[in-house]
């Protein structure tokens, strides 16, 4: 049986095919490499249809990323899959507190899920930093709540959340609010697309590019 072996062999032509594939003509140099990112991720190009990336994002992760800010998520899968080499090149750290002792027993007491008191049980941290939701509509929107409160102030949110119940509903709110953002509009998301967008930016910080 004859097939590619070689890893990089294998990205460069997945990244190849995608290329061809994909109408990339109103996309930027950055937001393309999010988008290929993500399809590379998934398999789907139907997510260049639903990928929404605000004009600002780019600018302003990249360089956050460059100073040392911290990645802050909603599930340890998420933070599990963030480049730890390129993330280190700054300084930062990823961080979860979703199995924190605090929030798993604030979140019974409230009868709430314990994604949205792990938004709240960070927030003081979130400053300047890039948070990425990738599993939990209800910790999107509990972040948007706190956002507009002005008790957390993170520089970006990375915003996938999953589902039939509320992700969709999660990722239009954070579209219109005023932050820069990257969310995949309707049911569709996931882990999978949050960490890729946040390594997709993680490359473009250190290389200025979205490939390896």
């Amino acid at each position: 049986m004859s097939f590619i072996h070689d890893p990089l062999a294998i990205e460069a032509y997945s990244r190849e095919i995608i290329a061809a594939r994909l109408d990339t003509s109103g996309l930027g140099s950055g937001e393309r490499a999010i988008v290929t990112r993500i399809i590379h991720a998934t398999g789907d190009l139907e997510y260049a249809r639903l990928v929404r990336i605000h004009p600002r994002l780019v600018q302003v992760a990249t360089a956050a990323l460059r100073q040392g800010v911290d990645i802050i998520t909603d599930i340890e899968m998420v933070r599990q899959g963030i480049s730890r080499p390129l993330l280190a090149r700054g300084g930062g750290k990823v961080i979860c507190a979703i199995h924190e002792d605090a929030v798993v027993k604030e979140a019974a007491a409230q009868g709430v899920t314990r994604a949205m008191v792990a938004m709240e049980y960070l927030a003081s941290r979130m400053a300047g930093a890039l948070v990425a939701i990738g599993n939990a509509p209800t910790a999107l929107f509990r972040l948007l709540e706190l956002v507009a409160a002005g008790q957390a102030a993170p520089v970006a949110i990375i915003g996938t959340p999953v589902g039939f119940v509320g992700a969709a509903e999660a990722k239009a709110a954070l579209e219109a609010a005023s932050i820069p953002f990257v969310t995949v509009r309707g049911t569709r998301g996931g882990s999978t697309i949050a960490v890729a967008a946040v390594n997709a930016l993680l490359h473009l910080a250190w290389d200025g590019g979205g490939e390896g």
